[in-house]
C-alpha cells in the first residue's frame, strides 16, 4: 500500500520544481530551445512569461502533481487489494 499523502505531496513538489527549472532554463537559453511551447500546451492560460502567468503556471503545476498523485495511489492501492498475489516479496 502506498501512503497517499506522501506520494501526492512528493509528486506535487516534483512537478513544481520541474516547472521552475523549465522556466529558468527558458530564461537562460536562446529562444529555439525554450520549453515555452510545451508549457503553453500543458498549462491552461499560461503564456510566456509575465509575473501573473508565472504564478499561474506554478499553481497549475502543483495541482497537476496533486492530481497525478491521488489518481496513481488510488489505482495502485486498488490493484494491491485486488491482486494480493502481485505484492512485492518484501510486503
Amino acid at each position: 500500500m502506498l501512503p497517499t499523502k506522501h506520494v501526492t505531496w512528493s509528486l506535487a513538489l516534483f512537478t513544481s520544481v520541474s516547472y521552475l527549472l523549465c522556466v529558468l532554463f527558458g530564461l537562460l537559453t536562446p529562444e529555439p530551445v525554450h520549453m515555452h511551447q510545451f508549457l503553453e500546451a500543458v498549462l491552461p492560460a499560461f503564456t510566456w512569461i509575465s509575473l501573473d502567468s508565472f504564478v499561474l503556471g506554478l499553481i497549475e503545476s502543483f495541482v497537476w502533481g496533486v492530481y497525478i498523485g491521488l489518481v496513481f495511489c488510488f489505482i495502485y492501492n486498488g490493484l494491491h487489494r485486488f491482486w494480493p498475489s502481485l505484492k512485492s516479496p518484501t510486503s
